[in-house]
């Protein structure tokens, strides 16, 4: 534990902390990345180019720095991140280099506040947070390798299918190499793919949500080829030039965003790419029969870029499940609607005071939608949501 002084020394800086925002972790990834060329392997480059990894990294300092008296409150953010890191291997030594490259960012950022003794408290609070993720990531790790079909690091898979879903979207069906059973996992959650793109300097591994129900013999990902603002590497990558018979390496599914069966209603909300955490969800609750009212929500370009649109509407029949579908363009009759997501219309066909509410999809689209939710009554605990890449708050 921290002693008192510690903290008072901790709490003190974050005005320099606030002050030096994201400029902040940015100096921290280009001088970890200098010392540690190889760890461009692991890390997502794309996000890095993108600058949405330096302010994910920056909001989870201020926040633990804002918290460091409670850091009880940080248990959903630190299982979030926990889940990530396992689906890309990262182990206990990575902490002991990142922490020496942070402090000595804050050193260099503000040498007449970081002086040895606020440094000394850093690396004694840096280290009680690594200790909480080292030890829940080691408990991952066991109960994934231990569990059936279980296994740790990267295994080989040969892509056994692919399946063009819509105009932006492919299916990738992976089975096993060996030929043994796979994990099993929960309708939501992702799985840690690595490949080697023709023209990329550095491994590349990515998150792809599952967009099937387990059913530990294969799994399946739904990769949109993201164009803009960035050209995706992995996501061209594996549209142009990955097919049948090709090997993969994935690691074990994770994720801490799933359908929890609350004996209560469901109503699942996408956009886009963002249907496949929520088609699992629907093919689960399709096999199951689930008991309780489920309504499916999701909005799209057009006809054209709708994944999965036959398929999710029988599942709907099976499950006598409410479906409400928007394209924002080429709409000609009902039941489609025209333009963006808007709940209002429909307050009284969901189940605003008792059910659950799952969001995926690009994040403003999610930050309005939660937004509705929440104007029409919805109490925030009941409200899950999936971001793609770094996180963001709602």
């Amino acid at each position: 534990m921290l002693n008192d002084m510690q903290l008072q020394l901790i709490k003190s800086t974050l005005g320099v902390l606030e002050s030096a925002g994201p400029k902040l972790t940015a100096h921290f990834y280009q001088r970890l990345f200098h010392h540690h060329p190889e760890l461009q392997h692991i890390f997502n480059m794309s996000n890095q180019k993108s600058g949405r990894q330096q302010v994910a990294l920056f909001e989870a300092i201020a926040a633990y720095a804002k918290n460091i008296e409670n850091v009880a409150v940080l248990v959903n953010a630190v299982e979030r991140i926990a889940q990530k890191h396992t689906s890309m291997n990262i182990q206990a030594a990575h902490y002991a280099v990142v922490g020496m490259h942070l402090l000595a960012t804050l050193e260099e950022l503000a040498p007449e506040v970081f002086n040895t003794e606020v440094l000394a408290a850093w690396a004694a609070a840096y280290q009680i947070l690594a200790d909480i993720f080292i030890a829940r990531e080691a408990q991952l790790y066991q109960e994934r390798a231990d569990a059936n079909g279980g296994w740790q690091a990267t295994r080989q898979f040969v892509v056994a299918e692919k399946i063009v879903e819509s105009e932006l979207v492919t299916s990738f069906v992976f089975t096993a190499k060996d030929e043994r059973a796979v994990l099993a996992y929960l309708p939501g959650q992702y799985i840690g793919l690595q490949v080697r793109p023709t023209h990329s300097e550095y491994n590349e591994i990515r998150q792809y949500s599952l967009s099937q129900a387990s059913n530990g013999k294969n799994y399946r990902i739904s990769v949109k080829r993201e164009q803009s603002p960035f050209v995706g590497v992995v996501s061209n990558y594996l549209h142009d030039e990955v097919n049948l018979g090709d090997e993969v390496s994935l690691y074990p599914p994770a994720g801490d965003f799933y359908w929890q069966d609350r004996a209560s209603p469901v109503v699942l909300i996408s956009a886009g790419v963002g249907i496949t955490p929520m088609f699992a969800m629907l093919e689960t609750l399709a096999k199951q029969g689930y008991g309780y009212e489920v309504s499916f929500l999701h909005a799209c370009e057009n006809q054209a870029q709708h994944s999965f649109a036959s398929q999710s509407e029988a599942l709907c029949q099976r499950l006598n499940a409410q479906r409400f579908t928007w394209y924002r363009e080429g709409v000609t009759q009902l039941p489609i609607f025209s333009g963006q997501m808007e709940l209002a219309p429909l307050a009284s066909n969901l189940p605003l005071h008792d059910g659950h509410f799952y969001l995926c999809g690009p994040i403003g689209f999610m930050q309005a939608i939660f937004r509705q939710l929440i104007a029409l009554g919805v109490v925030a605990e009941q409200i899950h949501y999936e971001v793609f890449g770094p996180h963001q708050g709602m």
